[in-house]
Formats: C-alpha cells, sequence, structure tokens
C-alpha cells in the first residue's frame, strides 16, 4: 500500500470533505487522518489535510493530481498531492554558531528527521570536522556581508535541495537569490518574533524586563525577522539572568522551534495562509 498526503485550502463552502472523501474512496483508498480547519464557516477560509492509503500500489501523485483537478476547481482551492514515501532533500546553511547544526545532525542520524542531508555549507571551516563525523558533503564559502557570494550558493543548493534550512546562517539573503532559488526556506531566529527583531534579542529582552524569551523558526521572505512563524519556543526567565544566561537559555529553545518546524515542515502538516502558518 501507498501513503499519500493531500494539503487543501479554499474558501470555505458545504461539500468540501464529503467531495474529498468521495475522491479517495472511489480510488479504493482508506483514510489515515484527517485535520481540518476554518478561519470563519461563513465567508472564511478552509483548511484540511488528508493522510489515506491506496490498496493499488500503481497510482502515483502525478495521476492523483490530474484526477483531483476538475474537484480543486470546482472549489477555487489551493492544493498538493505528496507521496509520503518519497523523501526531501534538506540543505543546511550555517554560520559561527554551532548548536543548531549539532542537533540536526543528530536527529538526522538518529533517524528522528527523515529526509536526505546532500550538504552543509558555511561560511567558516569549523564545521568540516562534524560534517566529516557523519559522512555528510562539506562546502566552505568565504561569505561575508559584503561579498555573500550567492551564484555559489545557488550552485549547491538549486539542483540538489528541495528546500534550505538556516541553522543560524548569519548573512541576509537576497531578494534575486529567494527569487532564483524559489523554494522553501527555513530559518531559525534566536528572539521571539514579531517582537525582538534583529541582531541581538537577547539585549533587547533584558533591557525590556521580560519574564518570558523565546526563538522562532520561520519561513524566509523579502523582508527581514517577517516570514510566516512555523513553530516558537519559550522559557521563564527572571531578574536575576544576565544577557548571556538569555543567551546560553535561548540555544536550547532554538535548538528545538527549528527541530519542530522541520518535523512539521517534512510531515506536510504546514499550509501557508496570507503571512501565517496553518500547521496541523
Amino acid at each position: 500500500m501507498k501513503t499519500f498526503i493531500l494539503l487543501f485550502g479554499c474558501k470555505d463552502q458545504k461539500g468540501i470533505v464529503a467531495r474529498i472523501s468521495d475522491f479517495i474512496l472511489k480510488h479504493d483508498g482508506n483514510i489515515i487522518t484527517a485535520d481540518q480547519y476554518s478561519t470563519d464557516p461563513e465567508g472564511g477560509h478552509f483548511f484540511i489535510r488528508v493522510e489515506f492509503v491506496l490498496g493499488q500500489d500503481q497510482y502515483k501523485k502525478n495521476d492523483l493530481t490530474l484526477e483531483f483537478s476538475p474537484i480543486g476547481s470546482q472549489f477555487g482551492a489551493s492544493w498538493n498531492f505528496y507521496d509520503k514515501s518519497e523523501t526531501l532533500r534538506m540543505g543546511i546553511f550555517v554560520s559561527e554558531p554551532d548548536h543548531c547544526l549539532v542537533d540536526l545532525l543528530y536527529l538526522w542520524s538518529s533517524g528522528e528527521l527523515n529526509v536526505e542531508i546532500p550538504f552543509v555549507l558555511s561560511n567558516v571551516e569549523k564545521h568540516r570536522k562534524l560534517a566529516a563525523s557523519y559522512n555528510v558533503p562539506f562546502h566552505y564559502i568565504c561569505a561575508d556581508k559584503n561579498n555573500r557570494k550567492e551564484d555559489e550558493l545557488l550552485s549547491y543548493a538549486l539542483n540538489s535541495t528541495d528546500f534550505l534550512v538556516l541553522a543560524r546562517y548569519m548573512l541576509v539573503l537576497s531578494p534575486d537569490f529567494l527569487q532564483k532559488y524559489n523554494k522553501d526556506i527555513i530559518n531559525i531566529h534566536h528572539g521571539f518574533l514579531p517582537f525582538f527583531k534583529g541582531a541581538d534579542p537577547a539585549a533587547k529582552a533584558l533591557e525590556e524586563g521580560v519574564k518570558v524569551i523565546g526563538s522562532t523558526a520561520h519561513f524566509v521572505n523579502n523582508e527581514l525577522d517577517e516570514g510566516p512563524i512555523i513553530a516558537q519556543e519559550v522559557q521563564n526567565v527572571s531578574h536575576k539572568d544576565s544577557r548571556e544566561d538569555l543567551v546560553r537559555k535561548g540555544k536550547n529553545l532554538e535548538k528545538k522551534a527549528l527541530a519542530s518546524a522541520i518535523a512539521s515542515y517534512i510531515d506536510y502538516r504546514v499550509i501557508r495562509y496570507e503571512n501565517k502558518t496553518i500547521v496541523f
């Protein structure tokens, strides 16, 4: 049996679930899980994630897509089928901080993140030994804020990855890079967005005297720290905590938020809506 996932969104209206269920039944399928959400049953937007198995192995994702198209058109929907047996290729960009990279490679090697990692790419050499210990190809590109060398980045990323993860990559990717890459990029920000943007959220949190700090995993778009949020983690802090304490505690939050976001993404649980996400 083959397992497929349907992500579907459209203006809320009657009959959506019935038509999807009927389509799966007519293809000798059985629904495993179904999660749905409406922003408002009267004039809102409807989203659904359906995971199902088909008893006949000859069905392919492209076949389902072609046969489902009239239903998608009927409801004016945005939708995609995904074959759960297909493993996504995740490229990793990283700069000096290594805590997120260490965590991702461990989770991958232990089977907790079911992805392929075609490379780790960095603008510092220090991660080469770590990548080699996991038998992951490492590429060093001497990029900085004055010369981001994005053509070289694209030469590695464009055809070998399905999405990218910025595991504390400290250079901003330009709109030109985002347009040419034209695939999803997930970034981890070491602050609780949208309130603590920029390079030093710990100092800002200390200045404001907050009692909770956080980290945010989000999609990258053309605006710095403005992409749709996928996952966040928080922790209580107190007046006794220094900036160094906040940075140290924040590193654990970064690892957890990034891993959570990637796990949801590769299991096709994330739907973008406006500048937000629906995460089933």
